[in-house]
């Protein structure tokens, strides 16, 4: 079964109130969600294997310890999640980065993937799904599905804001993946936005609208 993990750090709350802000401009922000990412890929990699290795030092000989087993991928959804990739590769600047692009279809209402470009050994990674917002779920659930399609087994899922709505879209739809929630919000709103939220985070990301 999944499991939800709701980020208590101080400093995490601290810079995710900081990121609601409507005086906090867009390098501010993009700063902010970098920091929040890094604070959160700590978190999320907790449970990662270790292995001992022996070492030399200046003074001679040690025992110590580096990850083990699987590597990991870091999968940002386009567009938004693109800002938590820096601040994931300042703790894991080996991992490989894959993309994939949504958008949703104004027939059926239903996300179609438009660019997937993933690591080639993606089934034995350890991935990183990255999404600045948890609204309804259906993006998230779509991408997961999509990344499984490709072969992928082993998957978590961050993001800076969720809804309880799409929280419980994405664990029912796949009870398996790990789930890193910088703040649950109350609802979502008639409109399908996160209340309180932070609003658009690609548009406040990328300074657009």
């Amino acid at each position: 079964m999944s499991k939800v993990f709701i980020m208590d750090h101080p400093l995490i709350q601290h810079k995710v109130s900081r990121l609601r802000c409507t005086d906090t401009g867009s390098k501010e922000f993009r700063e902010l969600v970098r920091e929040i990412s890094q604070l959160m890929c700590y978190e999320a990699t907790r449970e990662l294997p270790l292995e001992d290795y022996e070492l030399e030092t200046p003074i001679g000989t040690a025992v110590g310890k580096r990850i083990a087993g699987k590597n990991l991928s870091i999968v940002p959804i386009l567009r938004a999640g693109l800002g938590m990739v820096d601040g994931m590769l300042d703790l894991v600047p080996t991992a490989k980065v894959g993309h994939i692009g949504l958008y949703r279809d104004p027939e059926t209402l239903q996300p179609v993937e438009y660019y997937c470009k993933l690591p080639q050994d993606i089934q034995e990674r350890d991935l990183f799904v990255l999404d600045p917002m948890l609204a309804t779920g259906g993006s998230a659930v779509a991408a997961v599905q999509f990344i499984k399609d490709k072969g992928a087994k082993n998957i978590n899922f961050l993001c800076l804001i969720a809804a309880p709505e799409g929280l419980k879209t994405l664990q029912d739809a796949h009870p398996d993946v790990n789930i890193y929630v910088a703040c649950l919000d109350e609802k979502l709103n008639d409109h399908g936005y996160i209340v309180p939220g932070l609003g658009d985070a690609g548009d406040r990301l990328f300074g657009t609208k």
